[in-house]
């Protein structure tokens, strides 16, 4: 679909997206001003502006304020959202099929039931947000849910991994420190050199999923279904393993790193 490039939505696009490096990086921005703290449009707005939409066109949020905004249960599968400053907004039960949310900066937002199928979460900032119940399955998810709660999603066949062949922002890939996944479901998906250390993942389905060289220090697999599951050079220091469910089945399990030091009991 192309982008609006009329005078009735000129205002709405014309701001500038903010740049990689800073959507990775906290180190001199002002998290308390108004650019992250408060919205430019309204709800009614949005709403007026999707419905006006000609075929084939898409709304452009890209870069825009829209902090604490409620969309929550909104269609927004014809809105682009990279670089788009969404903290503490509410995208409970919206449909993001597909959506670009490539750089946001969405902290301690609610994408609770949210529908993800398909979007594109590059470089983005979901840091304590609320998930639980989301659908990010065959999404890009090399974005930041640092102590996010991330209860009975679903990522199945989605991408988390790194992107070692373009990494000139650095080593993007899914970081879930410290963030709650339970019972949530990831079979099939690219989890290479994921970062989950001090997860939980109580209850989780990972069969089938790619775990190769992720980070796991710490994280709880209790009742974790790891059948067909990669472990090659994954690191378990410190990991509950002892109760996974078809660990027999899991490949190259002798191949994680610091197995030794993992909690078996």
């Amino acid at each position: 679909m192309k982008l609006i490039s009329g005078l009735a939505f000129a205002a709405i696009c014309l701001v500038a997206p903010l740049s990689s490096v800073q959507a990775q990086d906290l180190t001199g921005l002002d998290v308390t001003s108004d650019a992250f703290t408060k919205s430019e449009l309204t709800r009614d707005q949005i709403e007026a502006a999707i419905r006006a939409l000609p075929d084939g066109k898409i709304l452009d949020l890209s870069g825009k304020s829209l902090n604490g905004i409620d969309l929550s249960k909104l269609d927004l599968r014809r809105v682009k959202l990279q670089s788009a400053r969404i903290n503490k907004a509410n995208f409970k039960d919206a449909d993001l099929e597909g959506v670009v949310l490539d750089q946001a900066w969405a902290l301690n937002s609610d994408f609770s039931g949210a529908n993800l199928k398909g979007a594109s979460l590059f470089a983005s900032q979901f840091g304590g947000g609320k998930f639980d119940g989301a659908n990010f399955a065959n999404a890009l998810v090399a974005a930041d849910f640092s102590n996010a709660s991330i209860k009975n999603a679903t990522f199945d066949g989605a991408n988390l991994s790194a992107d070692e062949k373009n990494q000139s922002m650095g080593l993007m890939r899914g970081a879930f420190k410290s963030a709650t996944l339970d019972g949530s479901s990831f079979k099939g998906a690219n989890m290479a050199r994921v970062m989950m250390e001090f997860a939980s993942l109580k209850g989780t389905d990972l069969s089938g999923a790619n775990l190769r060289k992720g980070e796991f220090a710490a994280t709880d697999f209790t009742g974790a279904n790891v059948a067909g599951a990669n472990f090659d050079g994954a690191d378990l220091n410190s990991a509950r393993i002892g109760n996974m469910k078809n660990a027999e089945s899991a490949k190259n399990m002798d191949k994680a790193k610091n197995r030794d030091r993992a909690n078996v009991n």
